[in-house]
């Protein structure tokens, strides 16, 4: 397939999207001579988001750069929530497709956008898969997720490294994302090919999850099983890393390796505090913009390009994710993907200071 020509560095800019809608042949709504709107559903994006637990980001940067990047290009955007409960992804969904959408840009929840995406596709309606893979999608734009997951490996090995631990020695423990999760695999797949190409053997693997309590609660029946001996924990994101570390600081188990990803606020503090070893970081505004620019060139009626496909033969455009140490957090910051006052509080103002994070 060709190479895309998407947008990688930042948010779709105005401009752009200004010159792509000129090119919407009337998709766009107009206004009758009585003040009625005559919008045709063409011109509509209906997206739908997870939740707002398992990661911070849904709401306080996907919909905004998502509903920015679509309306500046003159598109009708109806951005909705499921808040974890897949009943309620079906009623949104339902919704949506009874007003009308000229495409459907939806995030998985536990297999739900499956069945939303076959009555789209009944409808003529196509699918993007934004950041989850799933069945039944015409395009899915995530960051290349193998590789966050390689990241996440190299993450564990330079903390054990650092801390002059041997990888085939070394006793790691694995605590996966939710399977139910497309995403999940890829990371772990990622992950894995670096941890054990090093020769690392998971010494404990409880069940997947995208939940602290529950990882908290799961990482702390594997430390008691392993004698209390851990040197490193491969986490797959930042927020199932702060469960993992609370169960650390609470046994006192200093210099562990840690990784994740999404450099939410707590992350990039417990890596400045030296209790996780990296994040990887995938800023939101690159991965919404290449879906922007997917959703514009759809609802335009042409066919985006995209970098390669999934192993079903789905378009897959990719986006590269970037990872972030202590040294790294104030890149994070200057981005406007973490607020300054929010990472340097008191207790890690010190921190800050040392690793240059400025407002």
């Amino acid at each position: 397939m060709k190479k895309s020509s998407l947008l990688t560095v930042a948010a779709l800019s105005g401009a752009a999207a200004v010159l792509l809608a000129g090119c919407s042949s009337g998709t766009t709504g107009t206004t009758t001579d009585d003040g009625g709107d005559t919008t045709e559903s063409a011109g509509r994006a209906c997206v739908i988001l997870p939740d707002a637990a398992s990661s911070p980001r849904w709401e306080n940067f996907d919909r905004k750069y998502l509903q920015e990047g679509l309306e500046e290009a003159g598109f009708e955007v109806d951005i909705q929530n499921a808040q974890g409960n897949t009943n309620t992804y079906s009623t949104i969904a339902d919704q949506q497709l009874t007003q009308g959408c000229g495409v459907m840009m939806l995030v998985d929840l536990q297999g739900a956008a499956e069945a939303v995406a076959a009555k789209a596709s009944g409808e003529g309606i196509p699918v993007i898969a934004y950041d989850r893979p799933f069945s039944g999608a015409d395009y899915y734009v995530s960051f290349d997720n193998v590789e966050v997951g390689r990241l996440e490996g190299q993450t564990v090995l330079d903390g054990l490294e650092a801390a002059g631990k041997d990888p085939a020695t070394a006793v790691v423990v694995y605590m996966g994302g939710d399977p139910a999760d497309g995403n999940a695999a890829m990371f772990k797949s990622g992950a894995v090919e670096v941890m054990e190409g090093a020769g690392i053997t998971a010494a404990a693997e409880p069940p997947g999850v995208w939940d602290q309590e529950v990882s908290q609660t799961n990482f702390e029946q594997a430390l008691t099983s392993l004698n209390g001996q851990v040197d490193g924990v491969w986490v797959a994101n930042d927020t199932n890393a702060a469960g993992v570390i609370k169960v650390l600081q609470d046994n006192n188990l200093e210099g562990v390796a840690v990784s994740g990803q999404d450099a939410n606020v707590a992350g990039l503090q417990n890596i400045l505090l030296g209790w996780q070893t990296a994040t990887v970081y995938k800023p939101v505004a690159d991965e919404a913009a290449a879906a922007v620019e997917v959703a514009i060139a759809l609802l335009n009626g042409e066919s985006p390009e995209a970098d390669t496909e999934l192993d079903d033969g789905t378009p897959y455009v990719q986006v590269t994710p970037i990872l972030v140490g202590p040294e790294q957090v104030k890149d994070v910051i200057a981005a406007g993907d973490a607020a300054y006052d929010e990472v340097c509080t008191a207790d890690v103002m010190a921190a800050c200071e040392e690793f240059g994070v400025t407002e």
